[in-house]
């Protein structure tokens, strides 16, 4: 039977350190059944945070290979098995234990975005294109990847002055439905926003660093896409 290694983090404080698995390989297996197979037959306290197995959740992100994924949704096969596999924690936010991190930060963030409010005089009646539109903003299933991944909060801890991208996404979502009058622009602009990215990294001066046009989201292949 065909195997391979998994060098998967262990431990509760960085760096921590990791250690390898030999986990048997099954056809369709992905990166969580052998995540599971070792919690079964190897080392029973691994810490993994998953929940649908269906990339419908977002519960199991992690960063494999260097590259954040969700792994119920990386397939074994399409991994270099000639060497581990590299299972790590996201960097992104604070260590629990081994493969779990920390996330609670996120939600304390989507609190402070006024929730959908409807026009008292609204006629409940939308056209298929504003539809279609706000439908791409509710796609997301927090992973939060995109967080990870965004050089503001992964490289320069600014977490309580930034939101990052997966909260420019709900706040595009609310401020494009048709039938809601609140108004999100100036928390945006004043505390969780764009403006707020320049100030903190460019001296409020769009275009300053070589590097702004970088991309906020996963990498080609990574995140729930």
């Amino acid at each position: 039977m065909r195997a391979a290694t998994l060098r998967v983090f262990r431990g509760e404080t960085a760096p921590g350190k990791t250690a390898d698995y030999r986990v048997p390989l099954a056809p369709g297996m992905v990166v969580l059944d052998a995540l599971h197979y070792i919690q079964g037959h190897l080392a029973p306290d691994l810490a993994v945070r998953w929940n649908c197995k269906a990339g419908k959740c977002g519960s199991c992100s992690a960063e494999v290979n260097g590259r954040p994924r969700l792994t119920c949704k990386t397939r074994m096969d399409s991994l270099p098995l000639d060497q581990p596999v590299t299972i790590l924690p996201m960097k992104s936010f604070p260590l629990i234990k081994d493969l779990v991190t920390d996330v609670s930060w996120n939600f304390r963030i989507n609190k402070r975005i006024p929730a959908f409010q409807p026009r008292p005089d609204a006629e409940w009646k939308i056209d298929q294109r504003d539809v279609d539109r706000v439908q791409e903003f509710r796609k997301c299933i927090e992973c939060f990847l995109c967080q990870n991944v965004c050089h503001v909060l992964r490289e320069h801890d600014k977490k309580e002055e930034f939101a990052g991208p997966r909260f420019f996404v709900r706040v595009a979502g609310l401020e494009m439905h048709p039938m809601d009058s609140a108004s999100r622009g100036g928390l945006l602009r004043k505390e969780l926003g764009p403006m707020q990215h320049h100030e903190m990294l460019h001296g409020g001066l769009p275009g300053r660093d070589s590097h702004h046009g970088q991309c906020h989201y996963p990498a080609q292949g990574a995140g729930c896409g």
